[in-house]
C-alpha cells in the first residue's frame, strides 16, 4: 500500500494509521526485539520524540500492530452474509491479507512477545474468526464433520502464508491462487478417525536427536538452546540460562560459540540443512512428478511433528540474525522452496515459476496452521491428515 508523504510542515491526518503501518513493517522485518522507536519514528518521519507523543512505549505501539491484521479479517468476515459461498468468503478473507501482507505476519511468530493477557486476548479474538470461517467451511462441505476444523485451519495457513514470502505476483492473481489452494483444502474429502487421534509428541523432546548430542559438545549446546529459545524467546534467554541446562560454566560455553547470536545462527542452519536432506532423499528416490509431491510432502510433514521446536524456532527467529549469519540460512531456504517448485511444476507445468513457489508457499502454510490446530500431537493419522491437506493446497 503507498501513501504519499505529508508536505513538508504538514500534520497528515492518518498520522497514527501511518505510524501502525510502518510499525507494524519494521517489526516484520527486524523483529520485536530488533526494532527500535528510533527506526519506526524515522519510516514516519518524524522524530522519536514526536512519536511518544503519540503513542507511550514500544510494547504498546507494538500491540496495536499485532491487532491490525486480525481486526482486518474480522471486519471482512462480518460483511459476508451467512450463507455467502465459500469460496467468495476465503477470496474476501485472501484479499484482505493481502492487502496487509507486509505486517500480518506479526501475529505468527511476534506475538510471543505480548504479555500474557494480551496475547490471550489476541488468541481470543482469532479464535472468533477461526470459528466464523469454520461455519461457512461446515456449511459448504459438512463431511467429513471430523476433519472439518482441520480442513479450516489449511484453509487459512494457504492465505496466511502470503504474509511470510515475498514473492511479487499480481495481487488479483495472488489471491486467487491462494483462494483456490484454500478452497481445496477446506473442501478436501480428508477423514480424522478417532483412532487417529492418539500420541502426544512435541517436537521439544526430538531436537536432540535431530541435533545428535552424542556427537559433541556443540551439539549439545544447540539441544539445550533451542528448547528454551522455543518456550521463551530468544531474546529473555541468556548465555547463562544455556550453560546451565548444558552442565557448563559460561566462560566454558564461550570456548564454543562467541554468544547466543551464533547458537542461533548454528540451530537455523542445522534446521534448514536436516529438512533439505530429508525432502531431497525423497526426490532421488520418486521420480514420477506426482510421487515426487507424495514423497516430498511424506518428508516434510514427518520433519514438521519430529522436530516442531527446531522448525519454529528457525521460522521464528532468523529475521533477528546479522546478515553475514542470515545469508546461508535463507539460501538453504529458498533451495527447498525451489526443490519443490521445480516437481510441482513438473506435476503442473501450466503453471509459471512464481505462481508454483506462490502455491508451496501456500502449501508449507497448511502445515503451519493444521500442526498448530492438532497442538503437534504426533499420531499416524496427524501426520496423514496434514500430509493429504497440503497436497490439496498444491492441487497435487
Amino acid at each position: 500500500m503507498s501513501r504519499r508523504p505529508a508536505a513538508p510542515g504538514s500534520r497528515p491526518r492518518n498520522r497514527k494509521e501511518l505510524i501502525l503501518l510502518a510499525a507494524g513493517r519494521a517489526f516484520a522485518a527486524g523483529g520485536y526485539p530488533g526494532t527500535s522507536m528510533e527506526d519506526i519514528a524515522r519510516a514516519v518521519g518524524i522524530t522519536a520524540a514526536a512519536l511518544y507523543r503519540h503513542v507511550p512505549s514500544k510494547y504498546e505501539l507494538f500491540r496495536q500492530c499485532t491487532e491490525v491484521m486480525v481486526g482486518s479479517l474480522a471486519e471482512t468476515l462480518a460483511e459476508q452474509e451467512a450463507d455467502a459461498d465459500l469460496g467468495q468468503v476465503l477470496l474476501a478473507l485472501a484479499r484482505t491479507t493481502v492487502a496487509d501482507r507486509a505486517t500480518g505476519s506479526l501475529y505468527r511468530w511476534e506475538a510471543r512477545y505480548l504479555d500474557a493477557d494480551d496475547r490471550a486476548s489476541l488468541r481470543a479474538r482469532f479464535a472468533e474468526v477461526v470459528e466464523g470461517v469454520d461455519a461457512h467451511v461446515g456449511r459448504a462441505a459438512p463431511e467429513p464433520a471430523a476433519s472439518r476444523s482441520s480442513r479450516t485451519a489449511a484453509a487459512l495457513g494457504a492465505i496466511g502464508s502470503v504474509t511470510v514470502h515475498r514473492t511479487s505476483l499480481a495481487a488479483r492473481r495472488l489471491e486467487r491462487l491462494v483462494t483456490e489452494a484454500a478452497l481445496r483444502a477446506a473442501t478436501a474429502d480428508v477423514d480424522l478417525h478417532a483412532d487417529d487421534r492418539g500420541g502426544a509428541g512435541s517436537g521439544e523432546t526430538s531436537v536432540a536427536s535431530v541435533l545428535a548430542p552424542g556427537a559433541g559438545r556443540r551439539e549439545q549446546i544447540l539441544a539445550a538452546a533451542v528448547p528454551l529459545f522455543h518456550r521463551e524467546g530468544f531474546a529473555q534467554v541468556t548465555m547463562s540460562r544455556i550453560a546451565a541446562d548444558v552442565g557448563l560454566t559460561p566462560s566454558a560455553l564461550y570456548r564454543h560459540f562467541d554468544g547466543k547470536t551464533e547458537i542461533l545462527a548454528a540451530a537455523c542452519l542445522q534446521a534448514a540443512d536436516s529438512l533439505q536432506a530429508a525432502v531431497q532423499a525423497r526426490v532421488d528416490v520418486d521420480t514420477a512428478p506426482r510421487l515426487a509431491l507424495a514423497g516430498l510432502a511424506e518428508a516434510y510433514v514427518d520433519h514438521a511433528f519430529a522436530c516442531t521446536a527446531l522448525t519454529a524456532v528457525a521460522e521464528a527467529e532468523v529475521l533477528g540474525l546479522p546478515e553475514d549469519l542470515r545469508r546461508p540460512v535463507v539460501q538453504v531456504q529458498r533451495d527447498h522452496v525451489g526443490l519443490w517448485t521445480e516437481q510441482l511444476r513438473r506435476h503442473r507445468p501450466e503453471l509459471e515459476v512464481r505462481e508454483a513457489r506462490v502455491l508451496v508457499h501456500a502449501a508449507l502454510g497448511v502445515v503451519v496452521e493444521v500442526g498448530r490446530h492438532l497442538h503437534w500431537q504426533d499420531s499416524p493419522g496427524h501426520r496423514r491428515v496434514t500430509r493429504e491437506l497440503m497436497l490439496r493446497a498444491l492441487d497435487a
